[in-house]
């Protein structure tokens, strides 16, 4: 659910960010010059980590590509994890077919230290769990087991994760796939997430140009589907609208690394790994408390845009976690519409192994729609088409520093 756009900067601009010269200062805004992490900004981030809530003793998994662990600003924050994949590795190797590298690009946005590109992550203080999955068309390599993105979601809760991110989603059909939105396995694996007091977050799709098909996991109950806004904090035209959509996050211009370089991207895919890193930082601060009240925090305090209220646009609101930090403690039994919605489910023993069979009402079901076809892959990479001859000259400059970002050889041979 990423849309990598462009290499980082002009490269030009890369230069003045520090990689061959001057650094910014270290308290400045972090970000590239023409893509800014103006949510540091809006946020007051600086002065959320002064006071306590950095990330620090969460575990976030990312459910995704793998994560190269060798890049300098991730070192030391990436466990070992799982590849259900089939390549035999612990999650610690990107699988991307494409440069972009998209676990990798997550998991920085999340987790950097600032480095490479003045990119730095919104939650330093978290641990990575890595988890690859097959996503389909991007990911390379490997015999995948079957159910692999629902064992990826236990591998996760069995493993610490209080935070599940999955900035990913797949194209549900109501002819070919069936009454259920969801996949059952799916769904099962998002109650036990939510059995066993974690959050799963996920990205709603980058379809809103494309009439918005429904896409899993974003559409499983319980589940925080997370839609992309701008810097003015108006949702983004290739944001998909839902009405089962939770929230919305910056998912627009946002830099991220890659095995080898930086991209500047748009994404739902960005917007959740913000959203992720933006619980992070809530429990973090508030380490007792359950996930009903980390995530009834980020609800109450989102910036309502729209219709008043929820709507398919930007769910229940902009997301902002220094309002979230700074609010009154929720009660343990506080409303939360998004765990309202499968109490039932969790508390009962049986579960749902099928949730439309023997007539058992689902609230989600009807939510398909008529689409019409898909004009070309989401997480398409579109580079800069030319350069200048300087700007080619440049590169060679810069090539040293380019090479630090690539991975050893013994994990190059992997991928």
């Amino acid at each position: 659910m990423s849309r990598p756009v462009r290499l980082l900067a002009g490269l030009l601009a890369v230069l003045a960010i520090g990689l061959v010269g001057t650094a910014n200062p270290a308290g400045a805004t972090p970000g590239p010059p023409d893509a800014p992490e103006w949510w540091f900004d809006s946020w007051q981030v600086p002065q959320l980590w002064a006071g306590g809530a950095n990330g620090s003793g969460i575990i976030v998994a990312v459910i995704a590509t793998g994560v190269d662990a060798e890049l300098p600003e991730l070192r030391g924050k990436v466990l070992p994890g799982a590849d259900f994949i089939g390549n035999h590795t612990d999650g610690r190797t990107d699988f991307d077919s494409e440069d972009f590298s998209h676990g990798t690009a997550m998991t920085s946005i999340i987790a950097a230290d600032r480095g490479f590109g003045n990119i730095e992550g919104l939650a330093p203080g978290v641990r990575i769990l890595p988890i690859a999955v097959p996503l389909h068309g991007v990911v390379r390599h490997g015999t995948p087991p079957s159910n692999a993105t629902a064992k990826a979601i236990d591998y996760a809760v069995g493993h610490g994760a209080k935070i599940i991110n999955m900035s990913l989603g797949g194209v549900r059909d109501e002819t070919e796939d069936g009454p259920d939105p969801c996949p059952g396995a799916v769904q099962q694996s998002v109650l036990h997430a939510i059995r066993a007091g974690a959050l799963v977050v996920a990205a709603s799709g980058n379809s809103g140009d494309d009439n918005s098909p429904v896409e899993e996991p974003g559409v499983c109950l319980g589940v925080v589907s997370v839609g992309a806004v701008d810097r003015n904090l108006d949702v983004t035209s290739f944001s998909s609208r839902h009405p089962y959509l939770t929230v919305s996050a910056p998912g627009d211009n946002v830099p991220s690394l890659s095995r080898n370089a930086a991209y500047i991207g748009e994404g739902t895919s960005q917007a959740t790994a913000l959203t992720s890193a933006a619980l992070a930082l809530i429990w973090s601060k508030y380490p007792h408390e359950t996930n009903r009240q980390v995530l009834s925090r980020l609800l109450d305090t989102a910036t309502d845009r729209g219709p008043t209220g929820r709507d398919p646009s930007y769910g229940y609101g902009v997301i902002q976690p220094a309002a979230a930090i700074a609010t009154a403690a929720p009660a343990a039994t506080a409303k939360n519409p998004v765990l309202d919605a499968v109490q039932p489910l969790i508390t009962s023993a049986a579960g749902i192994p099928r949730l439309a069979a023997a007539g058992a009402a689902h609230p989600r079901l009807g939510l398909y729609q008529v689409r019409p076809p898909r004009t070309g892959p989401d997480g398409r990479l579109i580079t800069l088409a030319t350069l200048a001859i300087g700007a080619l000259l440049l590169a060679l400059v810069l090539l040293a520093r380019y090479r630090r970002q690539r991975r050893s050889p013994a994990v190059a041979g992997a991928a």
